[in-house]
């Protein structure tokens, strides 16, 4: 199944999150897209939510199908909480990290910053949008890339850098300090859900 490549305010308000980030597309008109309007939303089934949630998660990360079932699978084989494990492994990719620093508006915008080479992981390139980054490992912009007007736009609009990874804006380069805590991941997500959606 590849990776969704329409419109993200329309899945957005489909699934009633923002998944850009901004929350723009859900403060104009906060229900369902469609001509019924906001008089349209029926009660889902106990697998509607399930699936609900499992395409929230996955189009919040911008993750295909296949690669969202591995990780899921991988989460599983790790001591602890498969959800909680499974939500840091999403959050380690390179692309979300690159998202997270500030150095992109958005994820789509990070793996494409990532997919054009212009990331660097402790020191080398990158390309690849689900490389999983280790706590301690330092993303960075290559040097050629570092005046590119999206990163600049990007660092200049952050204001908001979570606590497992820190970022020095004049050196464009942050250090994916450790794995986050629950706490510290979309709250808007239920992912003991996801786990039954694929437990059935």
């Amino acid at each position: 199944m590849a990776r969704y490549t329409g419109s993200v305010w329309k899945k957005s308000r489909r699934l009633g999150i923002s998944l850009t980030g901004t929350g723009k597309e859900l403060d104009k008109r906060p229900y369902a897209p469609g001509q019924h309007g906001p008089n349209q939303r029926r009660k889902l089934s106990e697998y509607g939510l399930q699936l609900q949630e499992k395409q929230k998660l996955r189009f919040m990360y911008g993750v295909n199908e296949r690669q969202f079932r591995n990780l899921f699978d991988r989460a599983g084989k790790q001591k602890g909480i498969h959800g909680e494990n499974f939500m840091i492994l999403l959050e380690s990719r390179l692309d979300n990290l690159v998202y997270r620093l500030g150095l992109a508006r958005t994820r789509r915008q990070a793996r494409q910053l990532v997919n054009h080479g212009h990331i660097t992981v402790d020191g080398s390139r990158v390309d690849i949008p689900s490389y999983e980054v280790k706590p301690g490992q330092v993303i960075g912009v290559r040097e050629k890339s570092q005046k590119l007007d999206i990163i600049t736009e990007a660092v200049e609009a952050n204001t908001f850098t979570p606590e497992y990874v820190t970022f020095d804006a004049d050196k464009l380069e942050g250090t994916y300090t450790r794995f986050p805590e629950r706490s510290e991941l979309p709250a808007e997500i239920n992912e003991a859900l996801i786990v039954e959606f694929y437990s059935r």
